[in-house]
């Protein structure tokens, strides 16, 4: 069908009925389902796949193939985004479809983006339990463990090889450490995602690693194996044993759904303290 058709059916909306909701990432789709809008999202991305439910509704591609004229298949409302896709956000803003975008790489940036949907959906009682959640699984973390080293590994491999990702000091895993009493091994005034090797690791001799492993979730004689290797490393995490292992996806996705990570963070500290 010829992209002018679907632009004319999206200016057909009746745009008096309910909310006609796309999302075009997972964490501002998860926010939209835990302010209670979910039955209102037509569209997500392929990648949206919590809640359950949130798998069953349509796709309008991934992080780098969304479709314009999926978005316009969907009719919607308002479109909700992060601001990864400049060309994109601008061709929805020139049809004049009601765009929202949003950051949500620091943890007070998640907070405002689920203040300014509460308030956009009428929700605000709800944003207000989301963000008060998160400040009191932030203050839980204060003086367990204080001015530890922490290094957090993003998706570790099965050796340690030159490139090994770890998170810098411009997201919310920032905040949760800092707000700890502890401070990230790995510092640098640039935003660019941080690579780094082992002997770049050895140098900077965390205390405490964490490894953000969703791909081995359950798997516990593969968690032991990756920890095995890490401790190989002659860094004080390796002599202490304050190698651990999250693995659950929640942990990478910068929602409402931090708090889990921070429970998690919080057993890891207690932990290492009790010791």
């Amino acid at each position: 069908m010829n992209k002018y058709i679907f632009i004319l059916l999206f200016f057909c909306i009746n745009l008096m009925g309910e909310s006609r909701i796309v999302t075009l990432t997972p964490s501002i789709n998860e926010i939209v389902y835990a302010l209670g809008m979910g039955k209102n999202v037509v569209a997500n991305t392929k990648y949206c796949d919590f809640p359950l439910e949130s798998k069953k509704v349509k796709k309008v591609g991934g992080y780098s193939t969304i479709s314009l004229e999926k978005i316009l298949e969907a009719k919607p409302t308002v479109v909700i985004a992060q601001n990864y896709d400049a060309k994109m956000l601008g061709n929805l803003k020139n049809l004049n479809i009601k765009t929202m975008v949003f950051k949500t790489d620091t943890l007070d940036s998640i907070k405002n983006t689920i203040k300014t949907l509460g308030e956009y959906f009428g929700k605000q009682k709800k944003a207000n339990e989301l963000i008060s959640k998160i400040d009191t699984s932030l203050k839980s973390l204060e003086n367990i463990v204080l001015d530890k080293k922490i290094l957090i590994v993003i998706g570790p491999r099965k050796n340690l090889n030159n490139q090994i990702y770890i998170t810098g000091n411009n997201l919310y895993f920032e905040d949760i450490i800092k707000a700890s009493g502890n401070k990230n091994a790995y510092f640098s005034t640039s935003t660019n995602q941080p690579v780094v090797n082992s002997e770049k690791i050895i140098n900077m001799n965390p205390d405490i690693i964490v490894m953000i492993s969703p791909f081995l979730d359950g798997k516990e004689k593969e968690q032991k194996e990756l920890i095995k290797l890490w401790q190989t490393l002659p860094i004080n995490a390796s002599v202490k044993k304050n190698i651990y292992v999250v693995d659950k996806l929640y942990a990478g996705i910068p929602s409402q759904r931090v708090i889990y990570f921070m429970k998690d963070f919080k057993k890891i500290l207690e932990n290492v303290r009790n010791k």
